[in-house]
């Protein structure tokens, strides 16, 4: 079981740090296992454009598959406004900013505390 958490801790650790590398903004990690839902984490971040959108969730995909992750579902990537990435254990959304400001997950999953992420360098 301990596996399997310090796994999903470096997953988590590897998305953040592809969007960091490739200038996502406003990125926030909600901790949702004491929430009783379907994952336990929720990765937020924008993009500047749809393109960006569209980049921010391939890179992430390709850091994931780096050490053979591959999601299991995903959605908006082809038209980069809002973009999914179903790992089970987590969900990357991926937003334009004028999404992220009408959905607010953040504010939506207000109950969940935000998780401590670690700044590649």
């Amino acid at each position: 079981m301990k596996e399997d958490w310090v796994s999903r801790e470096r997953d988590v650790q590897a998305a953040v740090n592809a969007l960091e590398a490739h200038k996502a903004s406003d990125i926030v990690v909600l901790d949702l296992r004491d929430l009783g839902t379907a994952t336990d984490f929720f990765i937020i971040a924008s993009g500047t454009s749809d393109t960006h959108v569209r980049a921010l969730g391939d890179r992430v995909i390709d850091a994931l598959a780096a050490d053979s992750r591959k999601p299991h579902h995903t959605e908006g990537l082809s038209e980069g406004r809002w973009a999914l990435l179903d790992y089970v254990d987590f969900v990357v959304h991926v937003f334009h900013p004028t999404l992220r400001a009408f959905y607010q997950l953040e504010r939506l999953w207000g109950e969940a505390p935000a998780a401590l992420i670690e700044s590649p360098g």
